[in-house]
């Protein structure tokens, strides 16, 4: 029995055939795959090793995600805190986002030791920023530094002040979550 006799008697969904120049019997890649697998076990294992692969990127790539959407949890708490507070309302885009800049380097400062120029400056062949080389842990940090500080700056604390409060909060936050760490890795 020819395919295309078969695929007309059994009414069989996902299988073609064609006749003439460029024809031949073609099948829904799902069902091609499955019959590959059945001819050779060597065909099944490395779709199983691909499908293994592609999950464990995708994983990677969700972790990444899921850093970046923690790191901008306060964020607009944050740069609306400076906005109200911090910007005189006759400034240049220039002088505005250096405002914003110096105020991210506070939290920088408190939390990494570092303004955002001298981490550069430090890793030349580190593309982004300090931000995204953080730790979870680190981000969960400033995160909370963020609306922390955005409550010091609607206080009208100097941002002297602000820096010594944040640091010792980030070294007593950044302590606690490494704890937890090792406990979780001890079990």
């Amino acid at each position: 029995m020819s395919p295309k006799k078969w695929i007309d008697k059994t009414n069989a969904i996902g299988i073609i055939s064609k006749s003439g120049r460029y024809g031949g019997t073609f099948a829904h890649k799902d069902i091609a795959f499955k019959f590959a697998s059945w001819i050779s076990i060597e065909f099944e294992l490395y779709i199983v090793k691909e499908f293994q692969r592609l999950k464990e990127n995708e994983q990677k790539a969700l972790g990444w995600s899921a850093k970046r959407e923690l790191s901008k949890i306060n964020y607009h708490i944050h740069t609306d805190a400076i906005k109200q507070n911090l910007i005189p309302a006759k400034l240049t885009p220039q002088q505005v986002s250096t405002v914003y800049a110096n105020e991210a380097d506070v939290l920088n400062m408190a939390l990494f030791g570092v303004t955002a120029k001298e981490w550069r400056e430090a890793n030349p062949n580190l593309a982004g920023n300090i931000r995204d080389y953080a730790t979870i842990n680190e981000l969960i940090c400033l995160s909370n530094m963020e609306n922390l500080n955005a409550v010091f700056i609607n206080e009208k604390l100097p941002q002297k002040e602000r820096l010594i409060k944040l640091n010792r909060i980030a070294i007593q936050q950044m302590n606690i979550l490494q704890e937890l760490e090792q406990r979780k890795l001890l079990k």
